[in-house]
């Protein structure tokens, strides 16, 4: 496997593309019940092979990433050969998250507002290997696909 088996809450929120995966492959509802019954293998094996396309086509559309902390703020710009990354991190703060609010201007505000302090960080690198392997690994490690507004408006907000 590429990536990781689907687990059943995601299968199960798939399971139209599943069954047409199946269908592309041959197998009908009754074929696919009988091999889950005689030879599981067989069936977890279509399994992980439609996880990795799940997982490839995903992949492939990722543009932007986001992680949140109470306290830290990380967006990604993921070009095809270059990631960009604009965060901030709030300091000295009572009471602020950054995973309860999605407009920068607002998230500097309540910061500033609680008395602490804010600081910016930019950095870019290139993918080490596979593009789709890094982003699945963030993915992993708590990243989530946004639309990029985050990282748009830190662009603007930021001083440079």
């Amino acid at each position: 496997m590429k990536y990781r088996r689907l687990n059943t809450k995601e299968l199960e929120m798939l399971e139209a593309k599943f069954i047409q995966f199946l269908a592309a492959n041959t197998v009908t509802g009754p074929d696919w019940e009988k091999t889950k019954k005689e030879n599981p293998e067989k069936a977890e094996g279509l399994i992980e092979i439609f996880s990795d396309l799940v997982f490839d086509d995903t992949l492939e559309k990722v543009e932007y990433l986001q992680h949140r902390t109470a306290t830290e703020l990380r967006c990604f710009h993921c070009q095809s050969d270059l990631i960009i990354m604009m965060g901030m991190i709030a300091k000295d703060t009572i009471g602020f998250d950054f995973r309860h609010n999605n407009n920068p201007n607002d998230m500097m505000a309540a910061v500033k507002s609680s008395g602490g302090t804010i600081q910016f960080f930019s950095a870019e690198k290139k993918y080490k290997g596979d593009r789709k392997q890094e982003l699945f690994r963030m993915m992993e490690n708590g990243c989530l696909i946004s639309k990029g507004e985050i990282f748009k408006a830190l662009k603007q907000v930021a001083p440079d």
